[in-house]
């Protein structure tokens, strides 16, 4: 083997887990995979082309393997699908000029391609003592912007299993569907940042948990674990394939069971989506936010559809600013991706009240009308119970 050839190999091997032990020891105390481990898992095996691998911080005081952030491409259940992965054994996974370089490569490649993209970005946000050198202040990189050019041209999954923070956290915010596990903090400062602007000292876990994400919306889907969260995050992007061919239908006379006869009573709509769907073929997204709506990803007959359900179990169904926030986002999910929707109407129109307007209902509801009318997907509509007002 020729020595240039040897020399790239083992630079090349320098930043795996096994040459990092320490590292990944590290990421084992505190209960977490590694960013290799978690692409491994994600893509099929042997499928994972890397770019710049051999990328280091551009001080030469400074060293870190791919300069904390892994990018590339590969293979999910035999769709092509870009990757990026912040290394929190690297700085923190903080974001430096060079790593930046390697963002804007990686979106270049995915909007070229129009590939999904799945992200892990745990990470403290900008590297302060690296971002700066030699680049004025790095006011020429793009890559906010290119990340949100690939929003509605590709799907974008943001997985957060850690501390988020600052730039990491805006990535995150841009992404389609946003997974993430019990231990993640997502936020727009980490500790040192907050205590700099609010005089107020707080630890990291006190900054954007996930019991305050989960009901606000900020996240879309709750994982138990890394597993989990890479599990979910396949079942998500298998929407956005060929329709499946292998699938079943539920027991349709359930169906005659579920609304009750008496008008007064509420039932669970979720329930409907599930004799609707074909079995275990649903994800709802934002449970436990806007309640008054339950918006499901699903397979009917093995295409995909997405699913705008008023929930009488919350509100009566009554459509509150959370919940037009909520379908908004969905419909534009849909029509961004060619899916058709299914709309399952029990309401009895918008929320009304002098506390309601406090919550600028009035804007909510109307960005809501406005998503629908500018979908250009097919839907349609199943009364279930009552459709009164602008429900």
């Amino acid at each position: 083997m020729r020595k240039d050839v040897e020399k790239i190999r083992e630079l090349r091997a320098a930043t795996l887990d096994a040459a990092r032990p320490e590292a990944v020891a590290k990421r084992r105390k505190t209960g977490h995979w590694t960013a290799r481990e978690q692409i491994d898992a994600m893509l099929d095996p042997g499928s994972f082309a890397e770019y710049g691998a051999l990328t280091r911080p551009i001080r030469d005081d400074m060293e870190g393997a791919a300069d904390g952030l892994i990018t590339g491409t590969g293979q999910v259940d035999g769709q092509s699908c870009a990757i990026m992965a912040y290394d929190y054994t690297v700085y923190a996974g903080t974001q430096s000029l060079i790593n930046h370089k390697k963002h804007d490569r990686i979106f270049e490649v995915a909007e070229q391609l129009q590939l999904p993209m799945v992200c892990w970005l745990e990470g403290g946000g900008a590297r302060p003592h690296d971002l700066n050198a030699g680049s004025g202040l790095g006011l020429d990189l793009t890559t906010f912007m290119a990340f949100a050019r690939l929003s509605g041209q590709a799907p974008l999954v943001g997985i957060v299993t850690g501390r988020c923070f600052a730039g990491n956290a805006n990535l995150a915010g841009m992404c389609d569907v946003l997974i993430a596990t019990p231990k993640a903090n997502i936020g727009m400062a980490g500790p040192p940042l907050v205590a700099a602007a609010l005089g107020e000292t707080f630890t990291p876990e006190q900054i954007g948990p996930t019991d305050v994400h989960e009901p606000n919306g900020v996240i879309d889907l709750l994982a138990a674990d890394e597993g989990e969260a890479i599990a979910l995050a396949k079942k998500y992007l298998a929407y956005f394939r060929a329709p499946s061919e292998s699938w079943q239908a539920p027991d349709q006379d359930a169906l005659r069971e579920i609304i009750p006869d008496n008008p007064r009573r509420a039932y669970n709509v979720r329930k409907v989506i599930e004799g609707i769907a074909d079995v275990d073929s649903v994800l709802e997204l934002r449970p436990k936010f806007g309640r008054a709506i339950v918006t499901s990803l699903a397979r009917i007959e093995g295409r995909a559809v997405g699913v705008i359900a008023n929930q009488p179990m919350f509100l009566a169904g009554a459509i509150d600013s959370p919940a037009s926030d909520k379908a908004s986002r969905f419909i534009q999910l849909c029509d961004a991706y060619d899916i058709p929707m299914l709309f399952l109407c029990d309401t009895p129109g918008l929320m009304v009240g002098p506390e309601i307007e406090k919550t600028a209902l009035v804007r909510h509801s109307g960005r809501l009308l406005i998503n629908l009318a500018a979908a250009t997907v097919p839907f349609m509509t199943v009364i279930l119970r009552k459709a009164y007002g602008l429900g």
